[in-house]
């Protein structure tokens, strides 16, 4: 089947203010703290994996939803910029578009403030039928953030798959705490690629867990567990733990790769990176266990700079990495 677009992402799409590190607690009775760096950038997780994948040579589309203001047109003009479609990027009339402040830490951690904005107006009208039976791939990110999406998913995700797509789903972080377990369990079912990190993952396979996945490789490391339960539930599931590598579930066999030596000055988006490498390598037809090792070296990558997408490598330059690190393996 013919397809105009590789990748089409459904997702979430602000401007970040990335700021730190703080390595102390955020102080208030008006005190002003100073950190090293400050950086107004591109942000979103669906925003970001969606640059990524263009980075690495896809022919990437965006679907969701910005507000009619300065935010709204900056994200769409970067977007545009980095080679990614915005034609069914939708302006809404009324609510701003989100903004997002990224505090780092030195360790590496962070903390996230989102004002929601049009979050929770992108439904599923925002989602052309057309490019949906029209992409070889359909990435959702931000299950959590997206309520009218996130409700729609499964027949969205289920049409591109009647057309001939794969599917993959990031669902970052539940700010709610609670995982919504019935909606996932709809939306896993026509997924083929589950992208979360470990602390997601873990929450994810609680939150789905029944009587007949609770005792899925009893006795085993908590992560490979939740990763054999989630991917029970029909979607190759694939974790990525930070400065420990990545991992990969599809049922049946697990397969772990140690993580990349790196100094890295921002993580923001590194894990949205990961989500754009892996998917442009299985793409590209590579096998499942180099396509994890691309999507790791992507990640890796990206955090060579401030922002999630400054330093998001080509995709020469993420199979440098990739022999690299096999010859110092």
């Amino acid at each position: 089947m013919q397809h105009n677009f590789d990748l089409l992402v459904i997702g979430d799409v602000n401007p970040d203010i990335v700021l730190g590190p703080l390595d102390t607690p955020p102080a208030f009775g008006q005190r002003e703290q100073l950190v090293d760096t400050g950086l107004l950038t591109l942000g979103g997780s669906g925003a970001i994996m969606a640059c990524g994948a263009a980075r690495l040579g896809l022919k990437v589309a965006f679907a969701g939803c910005v507000g009619d203001d300065e935010a709204g047109r900056f994200v769409r003009t970067a977007l545009t910029a980095r080679g990614v479609d915005t034609d069914a990027l939708r302006v809404d009339p009324v609510l701003p578009t989100p903004l997002t402040v990224v505090v780092t830490r030195g360790d590496g951690d962070r903390a996230i403030l989102t004002s929601p904005g049009t979050l929770s107006a992108g439904g599923p009208d925002d989602v052309p039928e057309a490019l949906l039976t029209n992409s070889r791939h359909v990435h959702a990110a931000s299950y959590f953030l997206l309520p009218r999406i996130a409700d729609a998913l499964p027949e969205l995700l289920a049409k591109a798959r009647a057309s001939g797509a794969t599917t993959s789903l990031d669902t970052n972080d539940d700010p709610s705490g609670v995982w919504a377990p019935e909606g996932i369990e709809a939306t896993l079912a026509v997924t083929d690629f589950l992208l979360p990190n470990a602390r997601e993952a873990l929450a994810l396979a609680h939150a789905t867990a029944s009587a007949d996945t609770a005792s899925v490789s009893a006795g085993t490391d908590p992560l490979d567990e939740a990763a054999a339960a989630l991917a029970a539930r029909g979607p190759h599931v694939v974790v990525k733990n930070g400065a420990e590598g990545a991992l990969m579930h599809d049922g049946r066999t697990l397969l772990r790769i140690p993580g990349t030596p790196a100094r890295p000055l921002d993580t923001v988006g590194a894990g949205d990176s990961f989500d754009a490498g892996f998917v442009a390598a299985f793409l590209r037809g590579l096998p499942l266990p180099e396509a994890l090792e691309f999507a790791a070296a992507c990640g890796t990558l990206s955090t060579r700079a401030h922002g999630g997408t400054p330093a998001q490598p080509t995709w020469d330059e993420a199979r440098t990495a990739v022999a690299r690190n096999g010859k110092n393996s």
